[in-house]
């Protein structure tokens, strides 16, 4: 269900769903960014994307498709492998999950530790959640997703076949439509980490 349908339902869960996502998506990509530059590739940074501000990394496209169909994306970060090598690429990778997994446990450590009214606590969940998704589906080992560089850097002989198959046309919808029908072992595999997170805290 896209937000839109929530602007007149319940207005309140848009605003919080809307600011969470632009939130964790910037943090997502300022991650894979910083890392990169901080790792010796100045192409994040020629991009002006070593940056937190929402404006640089929310894609337009991907913003309307959540608005629509509660389903998008935000403007992958540019970077040169070349300038990263193997490890570093996998870091690199890795940063934008690693960033959503975090913002999650410090939701659940607040949920444990302080004292919230309901819209606190609806917000901190929200945040939760929205950051878990975010690291279980990106840490998918197919192409387009971060979890696929990991794996091409790992394994560089199969990291050369993704890449063959991220550059063709038809790459993104064969990607949506096994995100589609595997939507069932995934949803449970994020509920899954979200009890995890939960529970490092002591909240469940």
């Amino acid at each position: 269900m896209g937000l839109l349908n929530l602007l007149t339902s319940n207005p309140t869960a848009f605003v919080i769903i809307a600011l969470a996502l632009a939130l964790s998506l910037t943090v997502h990509e300022f991650a894979h960014a910083y890392v990169a530059d901080k790792l010796g590739d100045p192409t994040p940074r020629r991009f002006g994307r070593v940056t937190l501000n929402p404006g640089k990394h929310l894609d337009p496209l991907g913003t309307l498709l959540l608005l629509v169909a509660g389903f998008g994306f935000a403007k992958p970060v540019p970077i040169n492998p070349a300038n990263l090598g193997r490890w570093g690429t996998l870091w690199v990778s890795a940063a934008g999950p690693i960033s959503n997994l975090l913002i999650a446990l410090v939701a659940a450590i607040l949920l444990k530790v302080l004292p919230h009214s309901d819209l606190a606590l609806r917000v901190l969940l929200t945040v939760l959640g929205i950051n878990v998704v975010l690291a279980v589906f990106n840490l998918i080992p197919i192409p387009l997703l971060d979890g696929s560089r990991i794996l091409g850097a790992l394994v560089p002989p199969l990291g050369r076949s993704l890449a063959q198959f991220e550059a063709q046309p038809f790459s993104f919808v064969l990607v949506m439509v096994f995100i589609y029908l595997a939507r069932s072992p995934i949803s449970g595999i994020i509920t899954a980490v979200q009890g995890w997170v939960l529970g490092i805290v002591g909240y469940v």
